[in-house]
């Protein structure tokens, strides 16, 4: 009898327990729904893409084939300038990120790390030019860049791009450096490192994430932009895609084949870049160097 008394649990871990299981039933309940919202939410946003694709590699207009055919994607690269257009946006985006990234990360840097007056003077500036579109600076643009030569060229398109970019990748690379302890360089200096030195081998080396965002940041803008190839560039071998997609529009009836694969081909350059630099973004291990201090 006593050693059954002793086995038996208390009341209170009885109800520990039929408490946690409630909770992580409650727990699954709340899993699955989440799970059925984030499926119904991507299936809407992913639709769309799905039927461009789709229609890309259907038969156009004057087609003879039957089915799903690559007939689009031919014709675009020997009927059309597409190639063209294709390596003129690549030459402007790769430009804008080599030189957002190059400036903006020495600039973040100081915007971290140096706290006065002129800095956050700097940084107010900063920010008053972000939120200003790049539409009201058009016009003035277009006079100075006229008056440089500059029009109708992609080294012209190239800097509206950058200025345009440079405020929110500072403030990227600023935010990021946030993250990385001071701690760090202050025991690089203690060994000797210069304050340049422990940028670039310190705070560099662990802001691989920080700089592939604000990369990918720069790249899309200067890729998806329309407006300002639309007003700068005005012969047809300087067009970027999202301009050279528009003359196929200018016809009394658009070849929606065309317009379709075209769009694929837009998509492809962002997609392979998310998919190929996907396993940098990482934010952790930058804490774990601290470890035992």
């Amino acid at each position: 009898m006593t050693q059954a008394i002793a086995t038996r649990p208390a009341p209170s871990s009885v109800a520990g327990t039929r408490r946690k299981r409630a909770d992580l039933a409650t727990g699954k309940r709340g899993q699955w729904w989440r799970f059925v919202l984030t499926l119904v939410i991507t299936f809407i946003v992913i639709v769309p893409i799905l039927a461009v694709v789709y229609l890309s590699f259907t038969p156009g207009l004057g087609s003879t084939a039957t089915g799903l055919t690559f007939e689009n994607f031919v014709g675009i690269f020997q009927q059309t300038d597409v190639l063209l257009w294709l390596t003129n946006s690549l030459l402007v985006s790769l430009a804008v990120v080599v030189v957002a990234v190059v400036v903006a990360a020495p600039a973040g840097y100081v915007l971290s790390r140096m706290r006065n007056r002129l800095v956050s003077t700097y940084s107010l500036v900063l920010f008053i030019v972000q939120s200003l579109p790049v539409v009201t600076a058009a016009i003035p643009l277009f006079i100075t860049f006229a008056a440089l030569n500059l029009v109708n060229t992609l080294p012209g398109v190239a800097i509206i791009y950058i200025g345009s970019t440079m405020s929110v990748a500072i403030w990227m690379m600023a935010a990021y450096f946030d993250s990385i302890p001071i701690s760090l360089e202050e025991a690089a200096w203690m060994d000797g490192a210069s304050v340049f030195g422990s940028f670039t081998r310190i705070v560099l080396r662990n802001s691989l994430p920080g700089i592939l965002s604000t990369a990918i940041f720069s790249f899309l803008l200067a890729w998806n932009d329309y407006l300002i190839a639309l007003l700068f560039l005005q012969d047809q071998s300087k067009y970027t895609l999202p301009v050279g997609l528009n003359t196929f529009f200018q016809q009394n009836a658009a070849n929606w084949g065309f317009v379709m694969a075209v769009a694929v081909v837009m998509m492809l350059p962002p997609v392979l870049v998310f998919a190929g630099l996907n396993r940098y973004f990482s934010v952790g291990g930058i804490g774990g160097s601290l470890a035992g201090r």
